[in-house]
């Protein structure tokens, strides 16, 4: 065993073992993707892209095959002289069509790689857009910067959220702030999916708490059937009550990983506002929820509702149930840096042993970040930051381990070790429901766990000579 204070192997923190300088098979999605994602869960919002036509098609296909729905996502559509002399034209055209047709409520304006490449000035853009005919009247038009070389699609993702907040709530003048019976806790899930976003919403509602969810594409993203195409999806956090968040009691930040970031959502309202911030785990597991429902304890200043108290002592009985098919398996855990915490300390809790955390993400937090959620792994668990499928690769054969649990990029691998992977995350593109996998609060818990026990039931079953149906 190690020192307590370095509990893990830690592999490419850029001083003792440099990032690679080329990925296979990048462990990440690209930065304007999670921009898009996380508009989308404003009502009435429409996600534009200053860039290519290819750019805006490539994330349409990502996010439409995880989340089974349409997808419309704008773009300027650079072409070659655009790419030279500059989008300029582009944009005011693109923009003053996009209102045109889909008369939105918000644009949600992000910028891809080859528009930040040559140095796009884009509130010059919009400065002189509002000064059009078409501009005049324009509804907010949210402009973020998320070029791919420089971060992941959470941190696009997050960029978004924090650009509405930033755009939506302007600093406070002296007595701006009011709190009343209805002033709402703010709520910055991350990029959780639409299960995880109405389990949120159910949580809080017991303790009797209004909620604003920032973002929320519950409907937007999994809604019900059409009648009629609806070009903007019903559903989604209304601009105004964006607005009125600068009023909130408190604001829940989700992610330790994203704590450690200097400018947030939250800290944004608290710096603003006086928005008093909590920022915690993604509530997956046991000890991640209990934090999240003491805060709500807390604030709401009422006890925790029976229903929550019941599904807590359920999720503690099948853990007692099942403890002899988990205990001390070894598991692959991959994808966004909080997830890969959340999933990390949930398998802690049940007995597994998540002999690799991989990332793609290089934030430099994701060992500080596992330590604080789960101080019990020891020196098997190995991290790698900036990881690429290749990296995970290489680690995982040397690891053994029982499954992988990750999204579905993570199949070839699996194939290849022989082991089975338990799908969850972003994205799922071989399996249908993606959308409706739940990760949070006690029922996610049990969804997942009951997910991992049955998975490793039906892998010995599978492997036995005589197939027993009793385990």
């Amino acid at each position: 065993m190690i020192a307590p204070n370095e509990p893990f192997t830690q592999v490419g923190d850029g001083e003792n073992e440099p990032y690679p300088n080329a990925t296979t098979n990048a462990c990440k999605l690209c930065t304007p993707l999670g921009a898009c994602l996380a508009f989308r869960g404003v009502q009435g919002a429409i996600p534009f892209l200053h860039g290519s036509q290819g750019c805006a098609t490539y994330i349409r296909r990502y996010l439409i095959s995880h989340f089974r729905e349409p997808m419309d996502i704008a773009a300027s559509n650079f072409s070659e002289s655009s790419a030279v002399f500059g989008g300029a034209s582009n944009l005011k055209t693109g923009l003053a069509n996009v209102l045109t047709q889909y008369k939105p409520a918000l644009v949600g304006l992000a910028t891809t790689c080859l528009s930040e490449t040559i140095g796009e000035d884009m509130p010059g853009h919009l400065r002189d857009f509002a000064q059009t005919p078409d501009g005049e009247n324009a509804p907010p038009i949210v402009s973020v910067s998320t070029a791919s070389y420089r971060g992941t699609h959470i941190d696009g993702f997050h960029a978004a959220v924090r650009g509405l907040v930033e755009s939506l709530c302007p600093s406070a003048t002296p007595g701006d702030r009011t709190i009343t019976a209805d002033s709402p806790v703010a709520v910055f899930p991350g990029m959780v999916s639409p299960a995880d976003l109405r389990e949120l919403k159910r949580s809080v509602a017991a303790f009797g708490l209004p909620l604003t969810l920032l973002p929320d594409y519950s409907d937007t993203l999994d809604g019900p059937s059409w009648a009629d195409y609806e070009k903007l999806p019903s559903g989604g956090t209304p601009v105004d009550a964006i607005r009125a968040l600068c009023h909130s009691r408190a604001s829940f930040e989700f992610g330790r990983v994203l704590a450690g970031a200097d400018t947030t959502a939250a800290t944004l309202l608290a710096r603003r506002h006086g928005v008093l911030p909590y920022r915690i785990g993604v509530p997956v597991g046991l000890r991640e929820t209990d934090r999240f429902t003491e805060l709500l304890t807390a604030l709401s200043g009422n006890p925790m509702p029976v229903e929550l108290v019941a599904e807590r002592g359920r999720l503690i009985d099948s853990w007692v149930d099942g403890h002899k098919y988990v205990f001390e398996k070894r598991a692959v855990v991959y994808g966004e840096e909080d997830l890969v915490v959340g999933l990390a300390a949930l398998l802690a809790e049940i007995g597994v042993v998540p002999v690799l955390c991989a990332s793609g993400g290089r934030s430099g937090r994701l060992a500080a970040a596992l330590r604080a959620a789960a101080p019990e792994l020891d020196e098997r668990t190995v991290i790698r930051e900036g990881a690429d499928f290749a990296d995970i690769a290489e680690q995982a054969a040397a690891l053994r381990p029982d499954f992988l649990i990750g999204a579905s990029k993570g199949y070839a691998l699996a194939r290849k070790l022989g082991v089975p992977l338990i799908r969850c995350g972003f994205p799922i593109h071989d399996r249908i429901g993606g959308q409706r996998i739940l990760h949070v609060g006690y029922a996610g818990a049990q969804a997942l766990y009951d997910r991992i026990v049955n998975t490793l039931l039906e892998r010995k079953q599978g492997d036995s000579p005589i197939g027993y149906s009793y385990l």
